[in-house]
């Protein structure tokens, strides 16, 4: 008996998900939409844009078959309960309909932060300007909008909120699930972590997401890593000052990975990338992406879009060469899932190995325990 508990524990590690036979797509998020937040709604075409045929078109001969768009609920919906924007609306769907025939999944993302802004002034869902009745409404109206594409990947009803203060995230989250399901039963929402949905600290900030209910059993959870000294995805320290390693992914990821298989759920990294500035960026990634594909757990790199200039993050092609990270993101199309980790060795000692459960480190145990940080600017 000691030996078969031994042998599940050693191996429990491996999968999140030991009964997915096939291998879920990578993919790259194509942004725009969500650009120049300090002036919403902005003008189409100025201020932002949806990716082109052509930003598309060049994922799609790279072999990649998910994309992410992201946006802002300001664009979608210029006033709180009022019709959704139909320009905006006629630019998503041109998207979905030009990477449906190309059988392309798309992840919709709306980029808000937990938030809502009016006259300049961003107010957190769930407060009295910005009640969780208009967030619901305004993702009811997209589900119905949108209702007739099957090549949706999943609504992504909110990316990285923070600091929601007494307006818990769950309970928005939970309230919005369920207006969904009144008009959309058979497409996954996504629901991103809170802090960021940072990976490292998921226990500590979005377990309770855990207790979230869906009718149509279709939740899929987001969690967002970069490899930075203060997890930012701001890069403003190189590798050497960030104390990076060729593992540091695989570590941030690992508290993330192993809640979704204590608690049975699904999931998705719904960013990640790096810097152009150090090749030693790109060894990370290749653990990085290895270990997810290992463990049956897909993702989109951030990013690209033909909107960024200089952006050492972007795998937007240059007029004629690919940017260097693609050498290792055409290595990871879709998963392969293994029974066999290959990155046990990396277990810290820390952790206590009983079925079930997740106990971390210390508090102040080095990679798992990042500083407080503001987000990366776009």
């Amino acid at each position: 008996m000691r030996y078969t508990i031994f042998f599940l524990l050693l191996m429990g590690w491996a999968n999140t998900a030991a009964s997915q036979k096939t291998g879920r797509p990578f993919g790259i998020n194509l942004c725009g939409g969500e650009f120049q937040e300090k002036n919403l709604p902005g003008v189409y075409g100025k201020d932002y844009a949806y990716p082109t045929e052509s930003d598309i078109e060049y994922f799609y001969q790279q072999g990649f078959k998910l994309i992410t768009i992201p946006f802002k609920w300001e664009r979608i919906q210029n006033t709180l309960n009022g019709p959704l924007d139909a320009e905006n609306i006629l630019e998503l769907t041109n998207r979905l309909h030009y990477c449906a025939q190309r059988n392309i999944q798309v992840v919709l993302s709306m980029h808000n932060f937990g938030r809502y802004q009016i006259n300049q002034t961003e107010y957190i869902i769930g407060s009295p300007e910005v009640s969780r009745e208009h967030f619901s409404d305004v993702w009811m109206k997209i589900s119905k909008a949108l209702s007739a594409y099957s090549n949706i990947y999943g609504y992504e009803i909110m990316s990285e909120p923070h600091d929601m203060g007494a307006y818990d995230w769950f309970t928005t989250a939970q309230e919005t699930i369920q207006s969904i399901r009144q008009v959309e039963t058979k497409k996954t929402i996504i629901i991103s972590g809170d802090n960021f949905a940072a990976a490292e600290k998921w226990l500590q900030y979005s377990d309770a997401l855990k207790n979230l209910v869906d009718p149509s059993n279709k939740l899929l959870y987001d969690a967002h890593c970069y490899f930075d000294k203060n997890y930012s995805g701001r890069y403003k320290e190189n590798y050497d000052s960030s104390g990076a390693t060729e593992y540091t992914g695989v570590l941030r990821m690992m508290p993330f990975v192993r809640w979704l298989k204590d608690n049975n759920k699904q999931g998705f990294v719904g960013e990640y990338g790096i810097p152009d500035t150090d090749i030693r960026w790109l060894k990370l990634l290749q653990h990085f992406l290895k270990y997810l594909s290992e463990n049956n757990l897909n993702g989109s790199y951030w990013a690209a879009g033909s909107l960024w200039d200089k952006y050492p993050l972007s795998v937007q092609p240059f007029v004629q060469a690919d940017r260097p990270q693609m050498e290792i993101l055409l290595q990871y199309k879709k998963t392969i899932p293994s029974k066999n980790s290959s990155y046990e060795f990396l277990l810290p000692a820390s952790y206590l190995f009983v079925p079930n459960t997740t106990i971390l480190p210390s508090k102040n145990a080095g990679e798992y325990s990042p500083a407080s940080s503001n987000k990366k600017t776009k």
